[in-house]
């Protein structure tokens, strides 16, 4: 058999694993798991399997080529340290914490899929050559690899690590937004002028008085996301604790439910940018404060959260309702408008009471009027 059909025997093998890692469940395992057993077979594993990578790739980096035989024995090497790699996976049982596993199954996909990739880009290359696409993937691996050093050893630090990822995104998102509001600053600037105006004619693209208002309240209930991520964070890492299986199934928990705070604050945004449709913005806002308020209800119900932390778990509650209320009532004039017509009252007299937005938004509003009341 030829070296390209070995490789590509040894490709299949690897998606093969692949999938396997990605659908597969860890089970409990027979005996007790041994934490620093488990973490000592990892990164051997992780070890060699970076070691057979450098193997492969310098073994086809220049002529001649490996022999058939020494070719079968690299392939079997590679195979075997990546089903190594699979194995100590599947010790960690799920009652370690399915956010540590998540991290863990995370790191040996990203090995894997280097390998699979290190594979195909010396199968697509000049046998015998080494190109600038095989020493990246090559490096590929090796960083992939040395992740293993770097991952959290109980659920405890696994959720701080995760809370810590939400949190950074969610300031971005803040910032950006922040950015955004400047006075006076077009959000739209960048767009070219038109030429016979002189102006960009769509006025869709400004922000109106009241947009701004309302955006004042959006913005209240960003920055409480993220006060709220920063003191969640906080108490996870100085009472957060995995010893019993109840402490860690609170804290997957919580980063369960604090993994949406980051897609409800992008939908909100997204929403507050011209031309603005109040209700909606006001619909986005309600989703964002329903997972804030079970961040917070989470967090005071679990062993994170003593006696003498209850105060700004209190404090941050007021803080989302009284920023909702007052973007439910500055979408209160549109919705009573909007009913109107919807309701099949003066057709002229609501347009002409309307906040200028376009026709298209205008129809959104009819629509959320079913749901938002």
């Amino acid at each position: 058999m030829e070296a390209r059909e070995l490789l590509q025997e040894l490709c299949g093998s690897l998606r093969a694993v692949l999938a396997r890692v990605r659908e597969g469940e860890p089970g409990e395992g027979r005996e007790p798991f041994e934490p620093p057993r488990f973490w000592d077979a990892l990164g051997q594993a992780f070890k060699e399997t970076s070691q057979e990578a450098t193997k492969l790739s310098l073994a086809f980096s220049r002529p001649p080529l490996p022999s058939a035989e020494n070719c079968r024995k690299l392939s079997e090497d590679v195979q075997n340290a990546i089903l190594a790699v699979a194995t100590v996976y599947y010790w960690l049982p799920k009652g370690q914490g399915t956010t540590l596993r998540k991290m863990v199954r995370d790191a040996t996909t990203e090995v894997l899929e280097g390998m699979i990739q290190l594979t195909e880009t010396i199968l697509i290359s000049p046998l015998g050559s080494s190109s600038q696409e095989q020493l990246i993937s090559t490096g590929g691996v090796w960083e992939a690899c040395e992740q293993v050093s770097s991952l959290p050893r109980d659920n405890q630090a696994a959720v701080v690590s995760a809370l810590s990822a939400f949190l950074g995104v969610v300031k971005d998102a803040v910032e950006e937004m922040e950015n955004a509001l400047v006075e006076e600053q077009d959000p739209y600037s960048d767009i070219i002028e038109d030429e016979e105006l002189g102006f960009r004619g769509n006025r869709d693209t400004y922000w109106s008085e009241a947009d701004r208002k309302l955006l004042g309240s959006c913005m209240g209930l960003m920055k409480a996301s993220k006060a709220c991520l920063k003191k969640v964070l906080s108490v996870v890492k100085a009472y957060g604790k995995a010893d019993s299986p109840e402490q860690i199934a609170q804290l997957d928990d919580l980063a369960d439910i604090a993994n949406e705070i980051s897609p409800s604050i992008d939908e909100l945004a997204l929403s507050m940018y011209p031309p603005m449709n109040h209700l909606a913005v006001r619909l986005n806002a309600a989703k964002l404060a329903s997972v804030l308020k079970k961040v917070l209800e989470i967090t005071k119900t679990s062993h994170v959260c003593p006696p003498s932390e209850e105060g700004w778990v209190q404090f941050l509650t007021g803080a989302v309702d009284h920023n909702m209320d007052k973007i439910k009532n500055f979408t209160q004039a549109t919705g009573r408008i909007m009913r109107r017509v919807f309701l099949g009252g003066n057709f002229t007299a609501a347009w002409q009471n309307l906040p200028r937005k376009s026709l298209f938004a205008v129809a959104e509003d009819v629509i959320l009027l079913g749901l938002l009341g």
